[in-house]
């Protein structure tokens, strides 16, 4: 039998993929489902162009490194307008068959754990959530282990002649990523005469000012929906989801005062 589109995109697997439990079923509940079903593939895909940039930030390909930080980029502002459409759906549309979802909650998605890690916001104490589940567990520990995407970007200005101490390149990378003067004012120096490295700086903030943005329309998500009501799953909503609103990449949001 020759290739077809269905058969390519295994699209029998995909359509069929969708099971809403509530009675009826609740006509919303599909919209819910399918919505988090394709923030679970953007999830793979950014995980997958990230690995991407880490490599080309360890080969000093920068024309390259720019191409698919806009492409990273282009899909978080993708996933921010889907809240758009999350956010047709009424609070009593969702309490319809919210309690269908039990213990099940997005705080549970070991893909967005993995892109957390991947940029550096690591802590070790979420891995506990996924004990029951020794496949995930592994794939977190074996991308809590790696480099970060900030430690790739270190890498490249060492490459380009920067001088980044040898004690922050050899850095532990389990721990989070912290601001370090020693690399401010690399950057510094970055700004003022490096315009495509520069370039590079500035996608790297886009980036962390789109996570950011996303987290925070989740929040207002979050909060028109459900007010200050405890998350599915037991998880503290809007209180927890509040904490995370902060920067990745700390030293480049700190040097702009001095520039």
């Amino acid at each position: 039998m020759s290739l077809t589109y269905a058969s390519y995109l295994e699209l029998n697997q995909v359509l069929s993929a969708q099971h809403p439990r509530s009675e009826g079923p609740e006509h919303d509940e599909m919209l819910f489902i399918i919505i988090h079903q394709v923030y679970e593939l953007w999830f793979k895909q950014v995980l997958h162009e990230t690995d991407y940039l880490i490599t080309l930030l360890r080969q000093n390909d920068r024309t390259r490194i720019l191409h698919t930080q806009r492409r990273i980029l282009t899909i978080f502002k993708t996933l921010v307008s889907q809240i758009d459409i999350l956010e047709t759906m009424t609070p009593l549309e969702f309490l319809s068959f919210r309690d269908r979802l039990e213990s099940a909650s997005g705080f549970q998605s070991f893909q967005f754990r993995e892109l957390e890690f991947l940029l550096g916001y690591k802590r070790r104490h979420v891995m506990a959530h996924y004990a029951d589940d020794p496949a995930v567990l592994a794939r977190l520990e074996t991308r809590f282990a790696k480099p970060t995407l900030w430690d790739a970007f270190l890498h490249l200005l060492a490459l380009n002649g920067y001088p980044i101490p040898p004690e922050i390149l050899q850095r532990d990378v389990t721990e989070p990523v912290r601001p370090s003067p020693e690399i401010q004012g690399v950057l510094k120096t970055v700004y003022q005469q490096d315009p495509h490295m520069l370039r590079i700086c500035e996608r790297l903030i886009d980036l962390d000012e789109g996570i950011q943005e996303w987290r925070y329309r989740h929040i207002k998500m979050v909060e028109r929906t459900i007010g200050t009501k405890k998350g599915t799953g037991g998880s503290a909503g809007v209180g927890y989801l509040q904490t995370t609103l902060k920067p990745l990449f700390p030293d480049l949001w700190a040097i702009r005062a001095d520039l």
